[in-house]
C-alpha cells in the first residue's frame, strides 16, 4: 500500500473518530437537555399548583369578605327597620307605616328602596348603609327623584329623605344636613336623629 493510501485512512479513521466524539456529545447534550427540561416541566407544574392553591385561597377569602359584608348589611338594615317600626318617626314627622326592601321597575328606571315611611300626605326614603359616604347622598337623591315616577300614584305626597348608617364620616354627615336630608345613627340599642334646617322636600 503506497504511503498515500495510509494517510487517507489515518484521515478516514480520525473522521470516524470525530463523527464518533461528535454523535457522544451531542447525545450527552440531548440528554441534559431532556433532564433539564423533565426539571422545568416539573418545576412548572409546581408553580402550576401552587398558583392553583393561592387561587382558591384568594377566593376563600374574597367569599369570607364578601359575606361579612352582606352580614354586615343585613345586620344594619334590620337594626333600622326594627327601631323604626318602634318610633316611626323622621324629626317631627309621624309616619304610619314602614316598609323594606322595595323593588321596583318601570319603564327603563329601576330602583330599591332600603326602607319607605309613608302616611296620608308624605313619604319618607331611608337609605341605609353601614358605613354612609357622601357618595350615597347622590343615591338617595336619585332614588328620591325616581320614586314619583315608580310609583306615580304617591305623585302629590311630599318627599323626605334620610341616610342611616352605623357610622357616617363628619363630611358626609354634614353634607347630608346641607342637602336638606335627615341623618339618623345607632346610639346604643336606640337610634338618634339630626334633621336639616331645610329639609329637602320633593
Amino acid at each position: 500500500m503506497s504511503e498515500q493510501s495510509d494517510e487517507i485512512w489515518v484521515i478516514l479513521r480520525e473522521l470516524s473518530e470525530s463523527q464518533k466524539k461528535a454523535a457522544q456529545q451531542m447525545h450527552k447534550a440531548d440528554e441534559e437537555m431532556r433532564i433539564r427540561m423533565q426539571k422545568t416541566d416539573e418545576q412548572m407544574r409546581k408553580t402550576d399548583e401552587q398558583m392553583r392553591n393561592t387561587d382558591k385561597k384568594l377566593n376563600r377569602i374574597s367569599g369570607m369578605v364578601d359575606g361579612i359584608g352582606k352580614n354586615q348589611g343585613f345586620v344594619t338594615e334590620e337594626f333600622f327597620f326594627n327601631s323604626l317600626v318602634e318610633d316611626t318617626h323622621l324629626g317631627s314627622i309621624h309616619f304610619d307605616d314602614v316598609s323594606k326592601n322595595e323593588y321596583k321597575h318601570r319603564g327603563t328606571t329601576q330602583e330599591e328602596y332600603d326602607i319607605v315611611m309613608t302616611n296620608g300626605n308624605a313619604i319618607g326614603i331611608v337609605e341605609v348603609k353601614y358605613k354612609a359616604h357622601e357618595k350615597d347622598l347622590d343615591k338617595l337623591e336619585r332614588k328620591m327623584r325616581n320614586f314619583k315616577t315608580l310609583f306615580p300614584w304617591f305623585k302629590d305626597y311630599k318627599l323626605y329623605g334620610a341616610i342611616a348608617s352605623f357610622h357616617i364620616y363628619e363630611d358626609a354627615k354634614k353634607a347630608a344636613l346641607e342637602r336638606g336630608f335627615f341623618v339618623l345613627q345607632r346610639s346604643g340599642k336606640v337610634i338618634t336623629t339630626e334633621a336639616a334646617e331645610n329639609l329637602l322636600v320633593l
